[in-house]
């Protein structure tokens, strides 16, 4: 198999490219990144494999991806601006990248034999305070991030009715794990940590998430392309739902921290209060169940970024435009 993997330097990404050449027997993969916020070759400074090739561009460069799908049988598209907070400061990059680079991917591969398959989120649905999401529910976005997100989705399922494209979309719950960029919760909060620095938790730190290991998702992606049902669309969870609170208190016990170091800022504009997925379907008809506990996941997570100083020394250095104000 030949897969186009877009956004292959970022956090999932890089983790999807390694855990496939890990798990998979004669794979070509050719990574386009932009290497744009969130994205660092040091994801993939270690890989050495002569069925791996990167190409630094941007996916809404058309007649570079016309050039580079002309001999894949896939395109995994992780590529997307993926912070909320920053989406809300400037939503701009978002509706570039998330939607007119989906178009771009669609309008390359209009007419060809080559199946998409394309990274989206939970947060496409909006909050719900019981229950769960179901991949038929109504999209209910609730900020720019996930309204370009569920914008994406939406173009992409008319170009499956459309144009016949044969396409697959899943729709994960938050990940974590190693090279996970360090504006995100939980590496912000084990390097916090690990520097004795303040942790800013939205409001009163309630909000609640599910929280799914990157190795899981990635797994759950490859089940995926193996048992390839077009048009299908896939939740990905695990049986981890914690508020944002809980899950930063957690962490310092994991690292004889004390509470002291968090500290509550004002919530986020639009702040969904939960978010919930049912992920029985992809359990049904693929198999996929998560292997990876919380606990453990964490403990994982946080040794990595205790080894790994001077990668997220590196990256914490990157620029991020239009810092989140209510986080200054």
């Amino acid at each position: 198999m030949k897969y186009l993997v877009t956004g292959g330097c970022g956090f999932i990404g890089s983790n999807f490219i390694l855990r496939c050449f890990e798990r998979e027997r004669n794979v070509r993969i050719r990574n386009i990144d932009a290497m744009l916020t969130g994205s660092h070759p040091l994801n993939l400074q270690n890989l050495k494999n002569e069925n791996y090739t990167f190409v630094k561009g941007n996916i809404c460069n058309k007649r570079l991806i016309e050039k580079l799908i002309k001999d894949v049988d896939y395109v995994i598209n992780f590529a997307a601006e993926s912070h909320v907070d920053r989406s809300i400061s400037d939503p701009m990059p978002f509706l570039h990248s998330n939607i007119m680079g989906v178009y771009t991917i669609l309008e390359a591969i209009r007419g060809k034999k080559i199946k998409f398959l394309q990274i989206s989120t939970d947060e496409i649905y909006g909050e719900i305070l019981k229950g769960s999401h179901f991949e038929h529910d109504v999209m209910n976005p609730s900020n720019p991030y996930s309204a370009t997100k569920a914008a994406a989705e939406m173009l992409i399922r008319s170009y499956i009715r459309t144009y016949d494209i044969d396409a697959i979309i899943t729709r994960s719950t938050n990940n974590y794990g190693p090279r996970q960029f360090p504006e995100k919760l939980i590496p912000k909060t084990i390097i916090s940590a690990l520097n004795n620095q303040s942790i800013p938790l939205h409001g009163d730190g309630n909000a609640k998430r599910q929280w799914v290991h990157v190795f899981d998702h990635c797994d759950a992606l490859l089940a995926v392309l193996h048992s390839w049902k077009r048009s299908a669309i896939y939740n990905i969870s695990s049986n981890s739902e914690s508020t944002n609170l809980e899950l930063v208190r957690k962490i310092l016990r994991i690292m004889n921290k004390s509470e002291d170091l968090i500290t509550f800022v004002s919530d986020r504009p639009g702040q969904d209060r939960r978010y919930a997925i049912n992920s029985s379907l992809i359990k049904r008809e693929i198999g996929y169940k998560p292997k990876m506990k919380l606990q453990e996941g964490l403990n994982s997570t946080i040794d990595w970024y205790v080894s790994n100083k001077k990668w997220w020394e590196k990256l914490s250095l990157q620029k991020i435009k239009n810092p989140t104000p209510w986080l200054r």
